[in-house]
């Protein structure tokens, strides 16, 4: 198979990943097919996709006109049989190993041969997840970053047996919607994303639970500091740009210093203990009550919206 062969794509899962997806793929001229185990999560599906482009339209990122044509590329069912026609299905269903196993499974019984499969996990093992498929080398990791039609990176995961066609197809794929893709080599819990992500938190937590600094200040920290840099330098670009002299330096007697938690620690604990989830329950490390939570949300994409499009007119 090759990229101009892939004209239908399956979305099974219709919650915010799946939603987003669909709608990316459609608005490239895609057509996808989104199936779900009610129709009353289908009409979720439908009103988030609705909302997602209301929001890109206010932005100027899409026009009315591309939002109409985008929609016709999507239908949505419960009937798992659609995927006859597929010739890409992403999976975004429940992040649980042993239902996904039996999804793929099922799947696989349904697809055409030639069909590639891509499970939109953030974490589970991807050779776990196609343990019992026959077929392993069409089979891949695709993660997709929260909100999915926001967010550039697409990580694309090797499995043990995942064939280097079935990369290069996803990666070709992944410029065709403009989106941004990384490879990760080696099926590794959290892929590349996930793992900088948690230790930069874990550090985070050690310099409160240490009074070294507080909540409010360690994130400010990192937006005004290290985090201005990351949108346009990673870390390697980083420490050749500051020299990787100061940085073997500063690891030799840094490194010692950082957080090597293996477990979450007693202020994440606490928080669970007493149900500060963050914006789910209206309080975390910050005060969501009172529609804080709504104004976050928004605050952020606001934000976010503002670099992509700094990225489109790039």
């Amino acid at each position: 198979m090759n990229l101009k062969d892939i004209k239908i794509i399956g979305v099974a899962g219709g919650g915010t990943m799946g939603s987003g997806i669909a709608q990316i793929f459609a608005q490239h001229g895609f057509k996808v097919s989104v199936t779900d185990i009610d129709e009353k999560y289908l009409e979720n599906t439908k009103r988030i996709i609705l909302l997602n482009q209301k929001t890109l339209i206010e932005q100027g990122l899409l026009t009315e006109e591309q939002a109409q044509e985008a929609l016709k590329n999507i239908s949505f069912t419960t009937d798992k049989n659609v995927f006859r026609d597929a010739d890409l299905i992403i999976e975004a269903i429940i992040e649980k190993l042993d239902i996904k196993q039996d999804y793929w499974k099922e799947v696989e019984g349904i697809a055409r041969e030639d069909c590639i499969f891509a499970t939109n996990t953030s974490g589970l093992s991807i050779n776990a997840i196609c343990s019992k498929l026959t077929n392993k080398k069409r089979f891949i990791g695709m993660h997709w970053w929260n909100p999915p039609h926001i967010i550039p990176l697409i990580e694309l995961i090797k499995s043990e047996e995942t064939a280097e066609e079935t990369v290069m197809i996803l990666k070709e794929l992944v410029d065709e919607i403009g989106k941004e893709s990384v490879v990760v080599l080696k099926d590794v819990n959290g892929f590349i994303g996930n793992r900088i992500q948690f230790a930069v938190y874990r550090e985070a937590l050690k310099m409160v639970e240490e009074g070294i600094a507080t909540v409010e200040d360690v994130d400010k920290a990192m937006k005004f500091g290290p985090g201005f840099r990351y949108p346009v330098l990673g870390p390697f670009e980083t420490a050749d740009l500051g020299g990787l002299d100061t940085f073997y330096y500063i690891s030799s007697y840094l490194f010692n210093e950082l957080s090597d938690a293996k477990q979450p620690t007693k202020l994440q604990k606490e928080l669970m203990d007493h149900n500060n989830l963050g914006v789910k329950t209206g309080k975390g490390w910050y005060d969501y009550s009172d529609d804080k939570g709504e104004a976050a949300m928004e605050r952020r994409d606001k934000n976010f919206y503002k670099m992509l499009k700094h990225i489109h007119n790039n």
